[in-house]
């Protein structure tokens, strides 16, 4: 079954119609709805902060609106509640997956159904079975004893879905549903949407991926600023009316890259670099201005290439030089004082300070230079700093002491960027620079590192989205196995080369 051969629309599971919300007196949603219908993929697209989450909130019960109507199967609910949203079959998979890791596949996919009956015992012998159904039904080989915290995303992912089954799921919202997982993973789990629509589950996608939800939904909601603005069949859109649809712009997405002088004597070169178990063999040079893309697929040895030039893991064997100097190996300290940045792939859990303000997280890694006779800190120049990188960047915060927990993924990562950048780095690597950043936001962030480059800083970015690497990268190695198998140029750089390459 493909996108185009689903049934047309039958009535709807869930209708929801005139929503508004405010927190604080900002309003967060404004008269939004959308209507689902049973076997039919939904997609909900929009910027972060658009209101996508309040909306998902409402529905599940975990906020309750100021006005407006939730209708199940046509009767109104005059007040959701989550256990109210959980009988009605109304369930989400955040991207956390919210999973128990230190349980087994079997016991995460049954222990929440056994809570909402109330049992105070599980028991085993006879909830296994169930669980055993579920995951034979739709064709999955999950190991029912092993223990979650040991899969893979991919199989967390389907955990998840496989509980959201077993409490019998009508309609199920995925965040961010194919973020961590490779071209196969993706595939696997468009197979088993499909299954699901075969047995009249509605699914709802939120993903900044627009090719591949629109691959596989049928139908399109978008909102902007709190505000529904498009909603129709997907088969009324492509990827450059649904950006526009939410950023209120076109959005140009073509291939821009920063001149290089090819004659420039390397900023950075790596040799023979070698991890057991990780990578061998890595040998590549960067020069000033130079953007270098590395790809592979998810386990392909990328990451942790970037991680061992950072420091952060130690190398076995090869040599790392900065402007000729030699960096002292497994170094953190060390890869910073030579004038490394990096941009970790997890922003949230380690590279940041949540709870601290804004200002506080820009100038962690650079607080030596704002000094007074190198001892006290100058709450002068800081200011001076913050203000200038806060204005440079275009963070959307009320002010600079907003904690950085109350931002959207595309400014979280720009005060990210701003913490290195105020390093004055000679290498910035950034490893998955846009992973979870809204259209609009990954524009922005790409046009900063253009500017970062063009400056003379030399740019490692660590990325499987094939078309941000397009347009931005001068050379993008294909790493497989951990080692690098292929140097794509020139006219090479187009993303089905590349995606053939990675895949091969």
């Amino acid at each position: 079954m493909t996108a185009d051969s689903v049934s047309a629309p039958s009535a709807p599971v869930l209708e929801v119609t005139g929503i508004r919300k405010t927190f604080g007196g900002v309003v967060a949603l404004d008269g939004v709805g959308i209507e689902l219908q049973p076997g039919r993929v939904h997609c909900l697209a929009g910027e972060n902060g658009c209101g996508k989450s309040t909306l998902i909130k409402i529905i599940s019960g975990v906020e309750a609106p100021d006005s407006g109507e939730i209708r199940i199967d046509g009767e109104v609910v005059t007040k959701m509640t989550p256990t109210q949203a959980l009988r009605a079959g109304i369930q989400v998979i955040y991207q956390d997956f919210s999973l128990f890791p230190n349980l087994s596949v079997a016991e995460n996919i049954m222990l929440p159904a056994a809570i909402a009956a109330r049992s105070r015992l599980y028991r085993a012998k006879r909830l296994r079975p169930e669980a055993e159904r579920i995951v034979d039904e739709l064709g999955l080989r999950l190991d029912l004893d092993a223990e979650v915290g040991g899969l893979s995303v991919a199989d967390r992912q389907l955990t998840a879905i496989c509980r959201a089954l077993v409490q019998d799921a009508r309609v199920i919202f995925m965040d961010e549903p194919t973020t961590a997982l490779t071209h196969t993973e993706v595939e696997r789990l468009f197979g088993l949407v499909r299954r699901l629509q075969d047995r009249g589950v509605a699914l709802v996608f939120v993903s900044h991926k627009l090719e591949e939800v629109l691959a596989v939904s049928q139908d399109v909601t978008v909102l902007r600023s709190g505000r529904l603005v498009a909603t129709g069949p997907a088969t009324e859109f492509d990827v450059e009316s649904l950006t526009e649809a939410m950023t209120g712009r076109a959005v140009d997405s073509s291939r821009n890259v920063v001149e290089v002088d090819p004659d420039q004597a390397p900023i950075l070169e790596v040799e023979q670099l070698s991890l057991a178990g990780a990578f061998a063999d890595i040998t590549f040079d960067l020069r000033p201005g130079e953007v270098l893309g590395i790809t592979g697929l998810l386990g392909s040895g990328r990451g942790e290439i970037a991680e061992a030039l950072f420091g952060v893991l130690k190398a076995d064997t090869g040599s790392v030089k900065l402007d000729g100097s030699t960096v002292a190996p497994g170094s953190i300290p060390g890869a910073v004082k030579a004038g490394f940045g990096y941009v970790p792939e997890d922003r949230l859990t380690q590279g940041l300070f949540l709870d601290k303000p804004i200002s506080d997280n820009m100038v962690a890694s650079s607080l030596w230079t704002h000094t007074r006779a190198k001892i006290f800190l100058s709450g002068r120049r800081i200011g001076a700093t913050v203000a200038d990188l806060f204005g440079r960047l275009r963070i959307k915060a009320p002010n600079v002491e907003a904690p950085v927990r109350s931002l959207s993924g595309g400014n979280a990562q720009r005060v990210v960027l701003a913490k290195w950048l105020d390093t004055h780095p000679r290498v910035l690597i950034l490893n998955g620079p846009t992973v979870g950043v809204d259209v609009g936001s990954k524009e922005e962030i790409l046009s900063i590192l253009r500017a970062v480059a063009r400056d003379g800083t030399g740019v490692i970015m660590i990325s499987d989205d094939v078309p941000e690497l397009v347009s931005i990268c001068h050379r993008v190695l294909v790493i497989r196995r951990g080692r690098i198998v292929a140097e794509v140029v020139g006219d090479q750089i187009e993303p089905q080369h590349i995606q053939e390459v990675m895949a091969a």
